[in-house]
């Protein structure tokens, strides 16, 4: 059983890029939870860093522990039914940056591929055209690299790992994946090359729609 190493970072101990009556906009660091586990040592994560900071305050969405960049969080029940409704209704749109292994022979497409849990390899995810939820993610080239490439990720679903898996499913790991990454691509870089870079939404009062955008700090590989 694969022991849970938890270290997370503490600077900045809370990177809020917005904040108003309704909604906090944080630049959430790789390595920091977005809401507490079961083991203890888990309490230490977004959602606790701003209850302490801000008061009562309601989780809304999740990036990995290992994922960098936007989230939103709320600060009322109201907010955070009105957020999670767009979320489930597909009513957000992300973008996130991706550096990963190689040179990929199309610039830009589409990957549908169905996504399930992996029973042999919890908490994995698989391909697997059989039992599979539906997963979309369109990308676009932005730079290729010497040994890397700099990706645009679009996901239309939100499944577990989405990302992750379709980029691997290409044959183009995310450099730092520790979960599907080879040992190259594991040693390329010492965190997940992922970023949540663009979040956008309806704001749950002015109901004008809203971006909000932090840029990634991946290096060149």
């Amino acid at each position: 059983m694969q022991i849970f190493e938890y270290n997370p970072p503490s600077d900045p101990w809370l990177d809020i890029r917005y904040e108003d009556d309704d909604i906090v906009i944080i630049n959430k660091p790789s390595g920091l939870l977005s809401n507490p586990g079961r083991a203890e040592v888990t309490f230490d994560c977004a959602l606790t860093r701003l209850e302490k900071q801000l008061g009562c305050i309601y989780l809304v969405h999740r990036l990995d522990c290992s994922t960098s960049g936007v989230m939103v969080y709320a600060k009322s029940k109201r907010v955070e039914i009105d957020l999670k409704v767009q979320f489930q209704n597909r009513e957000t749109s992300k973008v996130y940056i991706a550096q990963v292994q190689g040179h990929l022979a199309d610039k830009e497409g589409c990957i549908d591929l169905p996504l399930a849990k992996d029973p042999e390899n919890v908490p994995k995810q698989k391909v697997c055209h059989e039992h599979g939820k539906s997963a979309v993610t369109y990308y676009r080239v932005i730079e290729e690299r010497e040994h890397s490439t700099l990706l645009e990720l679009k996901p239309v679903t939100g499944r577990t790992h989405q990302l992750r898996v379709h980029m691997l499913a290409l044959g183009h790991p995310i450099l730092g994946d520790d979960f599907y990454g080879d040992a190259a691509c594991i040693t390329a870089s010492a965190r997940l090359n992922l970023h949540a870079q663009t979040l956008s939404f309806t704001h749950p009062t002015s109901k004008e729609r809203v971006s909000f955008s932090v840029d990634h700090e991946f290096e060149s590989r």
